[in-house]
């Protein structure tokens, strides 16, 4: 999938809302986008490992990690994981780990920042529920599109997939 989100904003300004530039590009696909799977949880990653484990449907897994800079809410092997269950990728409001080996993956990653300790898995979390932040309101099943410019969200697809 080839995302322009400069070229999206401008077909679609009343539908777009565009999240704050607090991201950077850490996976080895820079443009993904696709329907929005979200989890809320601080510093522990157990549902993001279970999310990883399922069928992903070229979907966006969007994490809530509470800006925390502590902790890494992703790592090489979820990530991995995550590409071999056909998640187009993830955008982590928190750290991620491993930065090397995910940027040498053809998935999508967009996170705060990196760091290389590890969380403490005590299966806390929420998934599915509104969250929020960089600006903008996440809800499962709408849609997020996202490239080196930026990240943007939308009620309504905005690309068709190819089948």
């Amino acid at each position: 999938m080839n995302i322009s989100t400069p070229d999206l904003c401008d077909a679609y300004p009343d539908l777009v809302k565009i999240v704050d530039p607090i991201f950077r590009n850490y996976g080895g696909k820079s443009s993904f986008g696709g329907e929005i799977v979200t989890i809320k949880c601080f510093e522990d990653n157990s549902r993001v490992k279970e999310s990883a484990g399922t069928k992903g449907e070229d979907k966006v897994m969007v994490v809530d990690g509470g800006g925390s800079l502590n902790k890494a809410l992703l790592g090489d092997l979820i990530a991995l994981t995550a590409l071999k269950n056909g998640w187009a990728g993830f955008i982590i409001y928190g750290c991620i780990r491993d930065v090397e080996p995910i940027g040498a993956m053809k998935i999508g990653v967009k996170a705060l920042n990196s760091i290389p300790l590890k969380t403490q898995r005590k299966g806390e979390g929420e998934n599915n529920v509104q969250i929020t932040f960089g600006g903008v309101n996440f809800n499962p099943g709408k849609f997020v599109y996202c490239d080196e410019t930026g990240i943007i969200v939308s009620s309504e697809p905005l690309i068709k997939t190819e089948d």
